[in-house]
């Protein structure tokens, strides 16, 4: 049995990161970094770059990595600065102390993550990596999931195929019916109302694209679903509850053009319909995140020459005749120093850009002001290790209606490894990994929201609340069998106040108009992340992925490289509805609403 040594201090009170007003952040750190003294910052020694082909990065997850590989392909010289990890939120991390006998430490992660078949970039890169025997390198380290288990408090659970079977082609009236059927598990849901669902749906699908970008980024997606006055099993289950257990974003807030965006290609690729969209529904890795993709790719990309800068944070953005002079960073014992390079991508999560953008930046390029207005929230994971399998079947697990919208994934018996004889003390045989998606929601133990749990009672609560959502008919998840648990790092206490360090960007309603591209006004400065405007503008892998490479190409492209550009992979749309789209753009323009509004 595993001591828990975890910290549990007291959480304060209830805060959610907004970033306004985060230029007074710049400005302070700025003038924290003019305090030590250009005169006292070291230029950091580089190694020969051929000319113009010098790229600093600035972050070392999911966008950074992307940019570092494209580039390093092409024949630039590349250099990643990462003040803490390699891989970002996607990483994984052994849970110290907890390997012995020769096993490694049990494997915990900032939340499990899966990999819908409409993700293009992520496979593709996924497919450069090279690792032991698999022919398509990391690529083949993703296993299909075929099955899911829905849980409701005081209902037997439903157990439901991932995906839509036995549809050959596609139809406004067969979206609606077979959305409706692959629906109609819900309890307590009117008839009527999942058919009115159905035909949303399929208004989404006929839908131009003038009026998603005109009309439907300026209203939520409760909104576009007509959720007021509904019955309480269509708000909570339909409209709430599968958006946040699919795109961990909240109905209320997000914009219906981004979670129907997201929706139309989760169901176009469970349809198996389309060669872009392979590998079944939903797919997860075959091990931790870190031994069968992170530390593998990172490998390679040193193999092919990128530097990787470890604890080294950028704190000012120098900007001389319009141009990026340097950069100033501090590394993890405070030392300042300088880089230059020709090109420099800032791929850093949103809450840490927003403190480069000093008034001097803003001058240059008004437009990067927006990305203060975004806003990020907590979806945070937590691991369960227990001593005897749960029994629950293979796959995803959805506890719709739970407080803190909780998802799971059982982890161990997914993996193609004897678990309790590589990892832990031999004892543990599963884990099982769930994503807490809701932070401000009272809880059914204690009666507080997530945000002023300690730590331990964040996992008593997790834990009492997927038993009272699945232990409904079958003992499945049982106190004795608990050996331990591990929540992200990431959050921590101090002072009485909950912290996280690493926060997930939510979308709101209008938030494209905030968003920034890969390349901006500053002819040599470029951004990546999952705040950069791409195809599917969730906080993602696959979104992360596809800004790296955007800003990769915006490198190429200032450099003015003839070679060939990195992959950007657009999302399916449909050739059947192409005509109905072209129809409804008309109206639109006309000023009329949708056929089906």
């Amino acid at each position: 049995m595993y001591e828990h040594t975890r910290a549990a201090d007291p959480a304060g009170i209830r805060r959610r990161t907004v970033l306004r007003g985060a230029a007074l952040a710049g400005v302070s750190i700025a003038a924290a970094a003019a305090a030590t003294g250009p005169a006292v910052a070291t230029p950091r020694r580089r190694s020969p770059a051929p000319a113009g082909r010098d790229v600093a990065v600035f972050g070392g997850g999911m966008s950074g990595l992307s940019a570092a590989h494209e580039l390093i392909e092409r024949g630039y010289a590349v250099t990643v600065y990462e003040p803490a990890y390699l891989g970002g939120k996607a990483r994984s991390m052994g849970v110290p102390g907890t390997g012995r006998g020769g096993r490694l430490d049990l494997p915990g992660e900032h939340g499990f993550r899966f990999f819908p078949g409409c993700y293009q970039h992520v496979p593709d890169t996924m497919s450069r990596i090279p690792f032991r025997g698999n022919p398509n390198g990391v690529r083949d380290n993703l296993i299909r999931v075929e099955s899911a288990v829905v849980g409701f408090r005081n209902l037997p659970p439903i157990f439901a195929p991932v995906g839509l079977r036995g549809i050959t082609r596609l139809t406004p009236e067969l979206v609606q019916s077979s959305i409706a059927s692959a629906l109609s598990f819900i309890p307590g849901l009117p008839p009527a109302e999942l058919a009115f669902f159905g035909r949303r749906m399929a208004l989404w699908f006929t839908c131009s694209t003038e009026r998603r970008y005109g009309q439907l980024e300026y209203i939520s997606w409760w909104d576009m679903l007509a959720a007021d006055g509904k019955s309480p099993a269509y708000q909570e289950y339909l409209v709430s509850a599968l958006t946040r257990i699919t795109v961990a974003a909240k109905p209320h807030l997000s914009s219906a053009r981004t979670i129907g965006t997201i929706g139309e290609a989760l169901v176009l690729a469970s349809t198996g319909l389309y060669p872009q969209y392979q590998g079944g529904a939903d797919r997860i890795l075959n091990g931790p995140t870190n031994e069968v993709w992170i530390d593998p790719w990172a490998d390679y990309l040193r193999s092919r020459g990128v530097r990787f800068e470890m604890g080294t944070r950028a704190t000012v953005l120098n900007l001389d005749d319009g141009r990026i002079a340097a950069v100033t960073v501090r590394d993890a014992a405070g030392a300042v120093s300088r880089v230059t390079a020709d090109w420099y991508i800032c791929a850093m999560p949103v809450d840490r850009v927003v403190d480069l953008l000093d008034d001097a930046i803003l001058a240059a390029d008004p437009r990067l002001a927006g990305m203060r207005d975004l806003m990020t929230d907590w979806m945070v994971g937590i691991q369960f290790y227990l001593n005897r399998p749960t029994g629950l079947p293979e796959g995803h697990i959805a506890a719709l209606g739970t407080p803190w919208a909780l998802t799971a994934l059982r982890q161990a018996p997914m993996w193609p490894v004897d678990f309790p004889a590589r990892y832990g003390d031999g004892t543990v045989l599963e884990c099982l990994s769930v994503d807490v998606s809701d932070w401000d929601a009272p809880g059914i133990r204690f009666g507080k929201p997530a945000r002023l749990c300690t730590a331990e009672e964040v996992a008593q609560e997790t834990w009492a609340q997927l038993q009272a959502w699945l232990n409904t008919t079958t003992d499945w998840l049982r106190d004795e069998d608990l050996a331990t648990w591990h929540l992200d790092p990431g959050v921590h206490w101090s002072g009485g106040v909950t912290h996280n360090d690493t926060p997930l960007l939510v979308n709101t309603v209008g938030s494209y108009d905030n968003r920034p591209d890969a390349h901006c006004a500053i002819p040599n400065l470029f951004f990546g992340g999952d705040h950069v405007r791409t195809s599917i503008d969730l906080a993602t892998m696959e979104g992360a992925n596809e800004s790296g490479r955007a800003a990769a190409n915006a490198v190429m492209d200032a450099a003015n490289d003839p070679g060939p550009r990195a992959a950007i992979f657009p999302l399916v749309e449909p050739a059947e509805f192409a005509a109905l789209r072209r129809l409804d753009a008309d109206r639109y323009r006309a000023g009329l609403p949708h056929l089906l509004d």
